[in-house]
């Protein structure tokens, strides 16, 4: 009976012990991260040459393929209209092109930021980076005591993770550009089709001259902060797309 009572005062001692070091590392993550830190990386940097004031014209169409309603078109062509660039309706009247897609806006973890960032315009959200993007991937803080393994990782979990969590939540964007030049440009275009389910596969190639030079880049803005909620990070995930975005002009 003595030996039971003695490992059971063990166990509880350990539990208190846990408790203790995750309701210290829960205090120090909701310190460190308390504040809303927002980012805007871009993944390659777009230097347009300077026009003269009659060929600042720009065509812009923005869209959104994510699962969140979530639309910045107009907000974009009010940051570069103020920028002194008249915006119009008619592509083949604009010096410039502005096309962007939204793809993913939701909640996600660093390394999957960072990996959809660095694949670059066209990159495949798949994966653990679109499972992180379009789901919901958390970040957990444990304690592995040698004694209680499992049980004290368990406990750690639900008083570091569940109480203070530091989430992060972004807004992927393919950005291209078109600008009219006077020079002759070759373009190429190449890809593979799929046939249904079978291992057979049809190649496209084509080819043309145009007086279009065409620039790509892919924007994440991103939002971290102890419990965050999308609420409070969308906001500043527009304004961190809408400014990268105007700024390339």
């Amino acid at each position: 009976m003595k030996n039971a009572y003695g490992k059971l005062g063990l166990l509880l001692a350990v539990l208190a012990l846990v408790a203790m070091l995750g309701g210290c590392a829960a205090t120090a993550t909701a310190i460190r991260y308390k504040d809303l830190d927002v980012q805007t990386k871009m993944s390659a940097t777009i230097f347009l040459e300077p026009v003269a004031p009659h060929q600042r014209t720009i065509f812009i169409q923005i869209r959104n393929t994510s699962d969140k309603p979530f639309f910045i078109e107009q907000e974009v062509a009010a940051a570069i209209a103020a920028r002194g660039y008249q915006i119009v309706f008619d592509p083949n009247q604009a010096h410039y092109v502005l096309q962007a897609n939204i793809l993913a806006v939701g909640r996600t973890d660093q390394s999957a930021l960072e990996s959809a960032t660095g694949l670059g315009y066209g990159g495949v959200l798949a994966g653990a980076t679109a499972g992180a993007l379009l789901g919901h991937a958390t970040g957990h803080s444990a304690w592995a005591g040698a004694a209680i393994g499992g049980l004290a990782m368990g406990a750690a979990e639900v008083v570091a993770g569940s109480a203070t969590q530091v989430v992060w939540y972004a807004a992927i964007t393919d950005i291209q550009i078109s600008e009219r030049t006077r020079a002759a440009v070759s373009e190429q275009f190449s890809s593979t089709l799929r046939q249904g389910t079978a291992q057979t596969y049809q190649q496209q190639r084509s080819a043309k001259m145009t007086d279009v030079m065409k620039y790509q880049t892919r924007i994440s803005s991103s939002a971290r902060k102890v419990n965050l909620e999308f609420g409070e990070a969308e906001p500043y995930l527009r304004q961190g797309l809408v400014q990268a975005i105007s700024g390339l002009f």
